[in-house]
């Protein structure tokens, strides 16, 4: 691989990480609901005493270990990246959206999770393109899907309900922005695939 083109990868995966960790600031500030997993990490997170950048830090190390021993070629760099840069980048987000006035209507909440989604699709886009390793949650899916043999829409689907109502029940607000997140931003992502992310990684002529 020459080098310019790890160096892009490693600035796209940063910035998808970094936008990733910035969207959920806004869902949370929207009170209208996060993504599965992020329900899941709130909803524990809320019965501890430390930063929510800590603990998302060290739940994923958790399951980083996990994944390690039963396939390991899951993990790479951004996997690293996504651990230790994304739940600091919420908890600033959050903190930033929490010293405004953004969420007082309906509208501006409503306004605040559109921009949010988009955000995230368009983050996750970026992330996924410069293929460098997947998140804990996405290999722990991806793992199961293939010792299985199952589907992997179904297992993803399936676990997404499965932290979604753990996180619900532990306390974390579980809305329209996570049914939003969980079945409505695959068309958004690929459109940013292809008009943004592959020709960014790859060029116009998206010769690979």
């Amino acid at each position: 691989m020459k080098e310019g083109e790890l160096k892009k990868r490693i600035v796209m995966t940063v910035a998808g990480v970094l936008l990733s960790g910035f969207a959920v600031g806004m869902f949370n500030a929207s009170a209208f609901g996060m993504d599965p997993f992020q329900v899941f990490a709130h909803g524990v997170w809320g019965h501890t005493s430390i930063t929510f950048g800590t603990f998302y830090m060290l739940l994923n190390l958790l399951m980083l270990v996990g994944v390690f021993f039963v396939d390991r070629s899951k993990i790479g760099l951004g996997t690293f990246i996504n651990i230790f840069l994304l739940g600091y980048m919420v908890d600033f987000s959050t903190w930033i959206w929490n010293r405004g006035t953004f969420t007082d209507s309906i509208l501006s909440r409503g306004i605040m999770l559109a921009v949010g989604v988009l955000l995230l699709c368009m983050a996750s886009s970026l992330y996924f393109v410069g293929d460098l390793g997947v998140s804990t949650y996405d290999a722990v899916a991806l793992c199961i899907s293939q010792r299985k043999q199952w589907k992997f829409f179904l297992v993803r689907v399936t676990c997404d309900l499965v932290v979604a109502v753990t996180g619900f029940a532990l306390g974390a607000v579980l809305g329209v922005g996570t049914l939003v997140s969980a079945f409505g931003m695959g068309p958004a992502i690929t459109f940013f695939n292809v008009h943004m992310s592959e020709p960014l990684r790859y060029g116009k002529n998206l010769k690979k």
